[in-house]
């Protein structure tokens, strides 16, 4: 069995390049899956109150001050150094982890995620991120895959977003009607231990899952340290249906150094 290498490909960065996202040959280790599907368990018994898809900041150990008791787990995964190879074969060698989402969609109620942007959300400047949205669980058509509209980032454009007052919503934003053509949707399945990589200005979404089998992804966020993490802007207006606090969200400098000069890695830690 030949084991793929924690580096991306010169075909996988022209694809990822080119439609906006793609799916590295490389798999976390089956040891390493079983060993965060426990840490999601203990996750999601931490949190009771807190609807499986909404776990944000999951990489914050205890209280971490956005309505969730996160896992240490998760922010060793996000700063594996296989994880943070892959991702500095599209963002360069200068390298911020700053945020870390868990999507836990529940078997046969699990919430849609409406189309939309991630840029439309977060207060990073110039707009850069690369999302490793990893599969814990099969991540599959039945259960809600996530969708992406390829080539959709490549005008580098956010395109307006409408507010919704729904509570079966990952978001309570969702992308204007006309930005884009839903029949060239792509659905990305993964096994779990595999991931995808995706562009912050990529158009996507997934659809509830009403299926007999939960499906869990960690989304990893990771910008190029020419860029900025402004803690005084709050995109969206807050309005984004997930409790955020930019002000003290720590930031973690996994690789290189802080080109820009003005990334604050102290707030928000030791909360």
């Amino acid at each position: 069995m030949i084991v793929a290498v924690a580096r991306l490909q010169p075909d996988e960065i022209e694809h990822y390049r080119r439609e906006g996202w793609v799916v590295p040959h490389y798999r976390l280790p089956q040891a390493r899956v079983a060993q965060m599907v426990e840490a999601l368990e203990r996750l999601l018994r931490d949190n009771p109150g807190v609807r499986p898809e909404k776990l944000v900041s999951a990489h914050i150990e205890g209280d971490n001050g956005e309505g969730v008791r996160g896992s240490r787990a998760f922010l060793d995964l996000a700063r594996d150094p296989e994880i943070v190879e892959l991702v500095s074969g599209v963002l360069g060698d200068d390298v911020i982890l700053w945020g870390c989402h868990v999507f836990c969609k529940p078997a046969e109620e699990g919430y849609e995620t409406p189309w939309h942007q991630d840029g439309h959300y977060w207060p990073i400047r110039p707009l850069a991120t690369c999302t490793a949205w990893v599969a814990l669980e099969a991540s599959t058509i039945e259960n809600g895959c996530l969708r992406v509209i390829p080539r959709s980032h490549a005008a580098r454009r956010l395109h307006e977003h409408l507010h919704e007052d729904r509570t079966d919503l990952t978001l309570s934003q969702r992308l204007a009607a006309g930005a884009f053509d839903e029949s060239q949707a792509v659905d990305i399945e993964l096994g779990p231990g595999q991931m995808s990589l995706h562009d912050v200005y990529m158009i996507h979404g997934a659809k509830p899952n009403t299926s007999g089998r939960r499906r869990t992804g960690a989304a990893l966020r990771y910008m190029p340290s020419t860029s900025v993490f402004e803690r005084t802007l709050r995109p969206a207006e807050g309005r984004s249906g997930v409790p955020v606090d930019f002000a003290r969200r720590p930031l973690w400098l996994v690789r290189g150094v802080d080109r820009s000069g003005r990334n604050d890695f102290r707030s928000g830690h030791g909360h």
